[in-house]
């Protein structure tokens, strides 16, 4: 380990004994159980990744519980859910995000006035399986459902910097190498085409600021893999935008102490892709507004910013120009590894991501309040067996997928006609 610019804990090494790293975590499952959680929609059980995911899980044997939480329109798109992973060794719990029974308790909870009802989305996803991976878990770690290139490993280094008891580790994030799995070119465009520039930018603008070195420290800011304590999965505000990354590193920054977080390497890493986007609503454009907004307003929340004008057009104008330095870098770079790279692509690219500037200040100036989930302790203030009832919703849900297997299996063929 070694520390990346003062800020964030970097693991390279985690490869050397997958063995070993199983072996310690088989060791400290008991004094810190492990839960993982899988935001997933239902067309993802028709992709290969997640059959991929499956059978690696099988073999994570230290993991005591798996949350799926899912998107699903019908009845039958649940119960295959349920069946789907049923194979798995673990406790399952197959989480209806939108079922009728979890709804019926957001329903109650509105009526105490805390609706949460307006936050379905992958941050709901997000938000629901944290809280009741707590019940029985001290260390929660999420990866998406559509990775490619998953191995057992992934998960082994998620979980193993949280629940060493010498690390003392609260969050540890995970950062990769973002090559297309049949072509090898470059992936990754939101982080080396918007989000590198537009940091390093902000810091041109603003001098520097305690904020933007901690998310600089970070290899792969938006990755989605990662882990935390449950203590800590307790007292966040989830984002429910697509700048869900980002927002929960803002989190993590006003929750926990720099020198208790890590980031650890994956390696290579590929899975399903997001268009552009034609208009700033669409694709890549719209996640890039909403990352720009989410960072404008932590910087007002966290470090006292008030921006102006002026720093949407300076902050405009020398975008482009940073942005275009790390597209010739990225050309030499690729150039000299043999990997193939669209550079008059790219500059486009970076086209598309200037635009949205004024439209993510626009949205910043007009929506100043940071639009996140509340934390489970507040929810829990106001219904303290808010989870327990939650996860009875869950058990009763899968339940009626058991009992209609059982019909099904005890139904007696009718008799063949002499």
């Amino acid at each position: 380990m070694d520390f990346c610019q003062e800020f964030i804990t970097t693991i390279h090494d985690l490869d050397a004994d997958l063995d070993y790293l199983e072996k310690r975590l088989m060791n400290l499952r008991e004094i810190c159980p492990m839960a993982l959680l899988i935001p997933s929609l239902y067309e993802e059980l028709q992709r290969p990744a997640l059959t991929r995911i499956k059978e690696h899980l099988k073999g994570c044997a230290y993991i005591q519980t798996v949350n799926v939480c899912l998107h699903a329109e019908t009845v039958e798109q649940y119960h295959h859910a349920v069946t789907f992973f049923r194979e798995l060794p673990q406790k399952v719990n197959v989480i209806w995000t939108n079922g009728a029974r979890i709804r019926g308790i957001l329903e109650k909870l509105a009526h105490q006035n805390l609706n949460l009802l307006d936050y379905m989305g992958k941050g709901w996803a997000v938000w629901l399986g944290l809280g009741l991976a707590s019940l029985d878990a001290r260390a929660i770690a999420l990866h998406d459902a559509d990775i490619v290139t998953f191995d057992r490993s992934l998960v082994a280094k998620l979980f193993y910097p949280i629940v060493e008891p010498e690390f003392g580790i609260a969050y540890n994030k995970a950062y990769y190498t973002r090559l297309g799995l049949e072509n090898r070119a470059m992936n990754g465009r939101v982080v080396r085409l918007f989000v590198a520039p537009l940091l390093a930018t902000l810091e041109d603008v603003l001098g520097r600021n305690a904020y933007l070195h901690y998310l600089k420290s970070y290899r792969y800011p938006l990755a989605g893999e990662f882990a935390m304590t449950a203590d800590l999965a307790l007292n966040l505000r989830v984002p429910c935008d697509w700048g869900i990354e980002v927002g929960l590193l803002a989190e993590v920054y006003r929750n926990v102490a720099p020198k208790r977080v890590a980031q650890v390497d994956l390696g290579f890493f590929d899975h399903k892709h997001k268009a552009v986007g034609n208009n700033p609503q669409e694709g890549l454009q719209k996640m890039c507004t909403e990352i720009l907004s989410s960072i404008l307003r932590t910087l007002t929340e966290t470090e006292s910013i008030v921006f102006s004008e002026g720093h949407q057009i300076a902050l405009q104008v020398k975008f482009r120009r940073v942005a275009q330095d790390m597209i010739r870098q990225y050309f030499v770079d690729a150039t000299c590894n043999g990997i193939p790279y669209d550079r008059h692509r790219e500059e486009m690219t970076v086209e598309s991501f200037e635009q949205i500037i004024p439209l993510a200040f626009d949205k910043y100036m007009h929506e100043p309040a940071v639009y996140r989930i509340p934390d489970w302790t507040r929810a829990l203030a106001v219904m303290p067996d808010l989870r327990e009832q939650l996860m009875a919703a869950v058990e009763a849900d899968m339940a009626e997928v058991q009992l209609e297997a059982t019909m099904q299996r005890s139904e007696i063929p009718p008799l063949e006609m002499v």
